[in-house]
């Protein structure tokens, strides 16, 4: 396979909290030929508190990453993480819109940001640059026993004039890629349901409620597992299922991995190399492994 190369922005939160979310894109990645070029002296996107006290400082944030890479003389910037794609693509759309506003949020910035660089998630990447047909082929491992129900959240496709992937109501991605590795998909209808967001600690209850509902969702449909492509997602359904179990009187045991861990694990990674040891509801009763037995027709082929 011809090796691609992608500058890639992981953002705060994958160094740190959700440091398993890079260690399986980084992998999954590799696997595929995808070498990967972090920017030199990123900083944060703005993530969701900075537009609610300036959106021209929230855009020149993010504009300030796009800057470096349009510098590097690139023209597309990958991230893992929704909330920076999101802060991306804001600004670059409105940037490119409105000259006025281009011209205040360059006013902030050292070098200016001339509108050159297209945002896309590692999702998108890997369902229409690579394709589902190369990501099977690197498939070792068969996984019997999981059946996911994949949750995308609120903002990885939504609002859809600006985030441009995918359907808003009924995205595909995540399972597409999931059937491509042979792994069961459930028809969850819950997909972008808001889990409560980064509310946790102001309205505690308030996202207990909304996270049980999507673990409860995700059982009525026959899963054992959900699968997520944000790290805010997979905190609130899976650090606080404790919290869940205790405000709504519940008992979920139900493992929130990464759609990018779930790919890992059928290229042979172990759990350990993808950091699913690092999640607080285990999945290893569910992480039975067996060897994927090629068909006649794909020997042939």
């Amino acid at each position: 396979m011809t090796e691609k190369e992608y500058i890639y922005f992981p953002g705060c939160s994958l160094e740190a909290s959700a440091i398993e979310y890079d260690m399986s894109v980084r992998k999954v990645l590799s696997a595929l030929g995808v070498k990967l070029i972090e920017p030199d002296d990123w900083s944060c996107c703005g993530s969701t508190p900075a537009h609610s006290v300036d959106h021209i400082f929230a855009a020149a944030v993010a504009a300030r990453n796009l800057a470096i890479v349009e510098k590097m003389g690139a023209s597309t910037v990958i991230t893992a993480c929704p909330a920076c794609l999101s802060a991306f693509k804001k600004a670059h759309l409105r940037m490119k819109k409105e000259e006025s506003f281009k011209k205040e949020v360059n006013a902030f910035l050292d070098e200016p940001y001339n509108c050159g660089v297209t945002a896309k998630s590692v999702l998108q990447v890997l369902l229409e640059d690579i394709g589902p047909k190369a990501v099977a082929e690197k498939v070792t491992i068969e996984l019997p026993d999981l059946k996911v129900a994949p949750y995308y959240g609120c903002i990885i496709n939504r609002p859809p004039e600006i985030m441009e992937f995918d359907d808003p109501e009924n995205p595909l991605a995540m399972d597409k890629l999931m059937g491509a590795v042979g792994v069961n998909v459930c028809d969850f209808a819950f997909k972008v349901e808001c889990c409560g967001a980064a509310f946790g600690v102001a309205k505690r209850k308030m996202v207990n409620e909304l996270s049980s509902k999507v673990l409860t969702m995700a059982l009525d449909a026959g899963a054992n597992c959900l699968v997520v492509t944000c790290q805010l997602c997979q905190q609130n359904l899976d650090l606080r299922q404790d919290q869940i179990n205790s405000t709504m009187r519940a008992s979920f045991n139900i493992p929130v991995l990464y759609f990018t861990q779930v790919i890992g694990l059928t290229y042979g990674y172990s759990s350990q190399e993808l950091g699913i040891d690092k999640h607080w509801v285990s999945a290893e009763f569910l992480i039975r492994k067996k060897p994927k037995v090629k068909k006649a027709e794909e020997e042939e082929s």
